[in-house]
């Protein structure tokens, strides 16, 4: 007999016994549907964390201070000092003081992240300007109170008023608006367009301390940041001779960890889901065994008239093979609106790749035909006479 007449049988054996082949075939569609969606929603969020973090710039290193209870610290100007002795190596030291403030213009108000910093945060956080201008150096050295403030502020404090100039007040001091950032997101709030930036020497009162707790130091090239980031330590660990009081982290060495964590996640999350792909492929072997008890006569009368062992294996290692491909294909299907569906819940980009669609259909398909394996093994060993007796 050969593969057609195989297929053709299998079909037809399937066909007679459609509900028992659905459920047979349900723990590979959620095995399937299972293992591409998971790693579709992991590989999704990694895309976006990536998004965020090469947002921060090939060049940029974080510069934050950890000792809580430490009375050392690194004041601007000596930072910049360092700055002009390693030129070579860096090319800006910018200070990033944080905070969240109560920001109102007349009945409007709402709750935002203040930034305490200096002019060269525009380039190393790499924003543009939408209407007047950035803080300068005579703001910062004149703490003047001045603001520059997110698209989403602007609308949601002026609406279609003019913000520049006007007075604004940060947890009740007040600062006047000079700029308004260029959007970068969806303008909503949390996001990178919720934001107020101002002087860092005029935020003593925003931010109630007058101590610098991070920097963002900016290597001169990517080729410079190993470099650059080797020079940092040692300046810090001459100031605190005690590397647990500060932490210093390049976008390079985030991005080296994150690449490993995703790795190590989605092994994880694969292999969890593989698991039903390997308890659908028992159920499969399950009916496969209890199919060859109802048809041990009609194996008996193959056999009786001719059929070869490997024929009667082929037939029913096929089935199963087609019973377990069948409930791949439909996993797929649903593992496509599955994923676009949780992504949107989420808020990530997440679709499925072909190369994971093909892997989960490979599998499932190895599954089939290895959990068939003992009930066709066992077909093709009865024995005419004792098949033909059978009940």
């Amino acid at each position: 007999m050969n593969l057609t007449q195989s297929f053709k049988m299998a079909i037809k054996s399937i066909s007679a016994s459609k509900m028992r082949t659905f459920l047979t075939m349900l723990g590979i569609i959620i095995g399937v549907c299972a293992v591409i969606v998971l790693v579709s929603v992991v590989q999704g969020s990694t895309g976006s964390i990536t998004e965020s973090i090469e947002s921060l710039g090939a060049n940029s290193i974080n510069v934050i201070f950890t000792g809580r209870n430490s009375t050392k610290s690194v004041s601007y100007e000596e930072m910049v000092e360092f700055l002009d002795e390693n030129r070579e190596y860096i090319s800006y030291v910018v200070p990033n003081m944080t905070g969240n403030g109560r920001v109102k213009y007349q009945s409007s108000n709402l709750n935002s992240s203040v930034v305490g910093t200096t002019p060269d945060y525009l380039t190393v956080k790499n924003r543009d300007i939408q209407s007047g201008r950035f803080i300068n150096d005579m703001d910062v050295q004149k703490r003047r109170k001045v603001a520059v403030i997110g698209s989403y502020n602007a609308r949601e404090l002026f609406g279609f008023e003019d913000p520049i100039d006007k007075q604004i007040k940060i947890n009740n001091e007040l600062y006047t608006v000079v700029g308004v950032l260029d959007a970068i997101s969806n303008s909503e709030g949390g996001s990178d367009d919720d934001t107020v930036i101002i002087p860092y020497s005029a935020g003593r009162l925003i931010f109630r301390t007058s101590k610098i707790r991070s920097y963002v130091v900016w290597a001169s090239t990517a080729e410079n940041v190993e470099e650059a980031v080797d020079r940092v330590e040692r300046f810090l660990y001459s100031k605190f001779g005690d590397e647990d009081e500060y932490s210093v982290i390049s976008v390079a060495s985030m991005m080296d960890t994150l690449d490993e964590i995703t790795g190590m996640m989605t092994i994880l999350t694969a292999g969890i889901a593989g698991i039903s792909l390997v308890v659908g492929g028992i159920g499969i072997m399950n009916i496969m065994l209890v199919s060859v008890t109802e048809r041990t006569r009609e194996i008996g009368i193959r056999k009786a008239i001719g059929a070869k062992r490997s024929s009667i294996m082929s037939q029913f290692l096929i089935e199963a093979a087609l019973v377990s491909c069948l409930g791949g294909v439909i996993g797929i299907l649903l593992s496509c609106f599955g994923t676009v569906i949780l992504g949107n819940v989420m808020g990530i980009d997440a679709f499925p790749s072909i190369f994971v669609m093909l892997g989960a259909f490979l599998f499932s398909a190895v599954i089939g035909i290895f959990f068939g394996w003992a009930p066709a093994s066992k077909a093709s060993k009865l024995n005419p006479i004792d098949a033909l007796h059978a009940d």
